[in-house]
């Protein structure tokens, strides 16, 4: 799924350089491979955040923190620093300070109609704040768990966003006019990068989280309907596409994330369920390797491609679309090689003695 999300987003950045009929139906929808990312982030760390409580302890905030910094922040200030040191380097002219992507407000406060570059750091804000704030949500909330709290506290987060997108639309995006540019402008700023209007994937990855390890029988019986979870994932996600096809309304804006969130979740549920197909697919476990790297580098390399051998791309046809992906792979497998793959070798190490030191402490 990690592998599926991080092709779809590329197809979102190249199916603009692309001709039509060269994956420009799926392209156009690819910017969905990043609520995808958000399910997935959603699910996987509210796991293992929730894990130690089956075990009657708590997760470690610290332990955790320093875990999601090894994680993210080697390649993620490596690439900043090819920004700001190289400007040849950026697929846009127009940057951010550097105080916000150090801060990860890029997506508060940026200025898209000047400053695109590494622009699509915006999701990454948006997992930086998630991982901020889970695990104290979490601590907050177990301290005395209920099924009610739990269900109270998810529709809140839920019904927060849905309603947060309304206003925002009708009071600051539905001001311009629809052929205007500032309206598409103030959406994207307003509605599509905030992080308190993108909660949507996480909210639903976490519930799968929270399911899989307070509900236990709930969870092997769904687990049991694979087929089930897959048809009806992707029936939501074809009802959210059919919403998204006019992708500035206020219904796609307002109810289309959330509905997306649902078809993303039940299939990755799918993925996961030993009576799926997508439980049997094989064969993409480097590009899910490489997917951040990948989704750090590749909007430069495309730039980058096009600046230095046109010739290669300039067709807009198939050729240029496996140019595109080959030398995207190229640049995050060097990335990966050269700075990722030894910070995480690095972060594992540092843990094992942590846990080693931890054991004689806690026999005495």
């Amino acid at each position: 799924m990690r592998a599926i999300a991080i092709l779809w987003v590329m197809l979102w950045h190249m199916h603009f350089a692309l001709r039509p009929g060269i994956w420009s139906g799926p392209g156009r929808y690819g910017w969905m491979g990043v609520d995808l990312f958000f399910v997935l982030s959603g699910y996987l760390i509210g796991s293992q955040l929730l894990r130690p409580y089956t075990r009657g302890s708590q997760p470690s905030i610290g332990g955790f923190y320093m875990r999601r910094a090894f994680r993210v922040l080697p390649a993620y200030l490596t690439v900043l620093l090819f920004y700001f040191a190289i400007p040849g380097f950026r697929e846009a002219p127009g940057l951010s300070p550097a105080w916000q992507f150090l801060t990860f407000t890029e997506n508060f406060r940026i200025d898209y109609l000047h400053d695109q570059a590494f622009s699509h750091v915006w999701s990454l804000c948006v997992e930086e704040h998630f991982y901020l704030v889970l695990p104290l949500l979490i601590l907050l909330l177990l301290r005395r768990p209920t099924l009610g709290k739990a269900v109270a506290v998810i529709l809140g987060i839920l019904c927060f966003g849905i309603a947060i997108r309304a206003y925002i639309y009708i009071h600051q995006v539905q001001v311009f006019p629809r052929d205007d540019d500032a309206f598409a402008l103030a959406y994207v700023e307003k509605i599509y990068y905030p992080t308190h209007t993108r909660l949507d994937g996480l909210l639903v990855g976490v519930t799968l989280a929270t399911i899989k390890t307070f509900r236990p029988l709930w969870w092997q019986r769904a687990m049991s309907h694979g087929y089930l979870l897959l048809v009806s994932g992707l029936g939501l996600c074809a009802w959210a596409m059919w919403l998204f096809s006019d992708r500035l309304s206020f219904s796609a804006s307002v109810i289309g994330f959330p509905l997306l969130a649902f078809g993303l979740g039940l299939l990755i549920a799918s993925s996961i369920a030993p009576s799926s197909p997508l439980s049997k697919v094989r064969g993409f476990g480097l590009i899910a390797a490489l997917a951040y790297s990948t989704y750090l580098t590749h909007k430069e390399i495309i730039h980058q491609v096009r600046v230095h051998w046109p010739t290669l791309v300039e067709g807009g046809g198939w050729l240029a679309l496996v140019v595109y992906f080959a030398f995207s792979f190229l640049a995050a497998f060097a990335l990966y090689m050269a700075v990722e793959r030894p910070f995480l070798r690095l972060r594992e190490r540092i843990s094992s003695r942590a846990a080693k030191a931890a054991v004689p402490a806690t026999a005495g």
